[in-house]
C-alpha cells in the first residue's frame, strides 16, 4: 500500500508542475515567462522519469503485480504443440 501512495504523491507532482510551468506561460510577464516555465518542466520531466524507474523496480521485485487484460492474456500458457510421430 505504501509504494501505491509513493506513486499517487509522485504522479499530483507531476500534474502540479505542469499546472505551474502552463501558470508561467500564460499569466507571467514576458522577461520571466521563459525561465519559469522552463524549471517547472525540466522538474516534470525528471519526476516522470523517476517515477518510471520506480515503477519498473517494483515491479521486477514483485511489490506491484500487474492485473488486468493485459496479465490474464500473458498468465496463459498456449497448448504444446503435439509431437508428430
Amino acid at each position: 500500500m505504501l509504494i501505491k501512495t509513493i506513486f499517487i504523491i509522485a504522479f499530483a507532482a507531476i500534474l502540479i508542475s505542469l499546472g505551474s510551468a502552463l501558470y508561467h506561460i500564460v499569466v507571467r510577464k514576458p522577461e520571466d515567462r521563459s525561465d519559469k516555465a522552463v524549471k517547472a518542466l525540466t522538474v516534470r520531466i525528471s519526476l516522470s522519469i523517476v517515477l518510471f524507474i520506480l515503477l519498473f523496480l517494483a515491479m521486477a521485485f514483485g511489490l506491484l503485480k500487474p492485473h488486468g487484460i493485459g496479465s490474464a492474456i500473458h498468465a496463459k500458457k498456449p497448448p504444446q504443440a503435439e509431437q508428430s510421430q
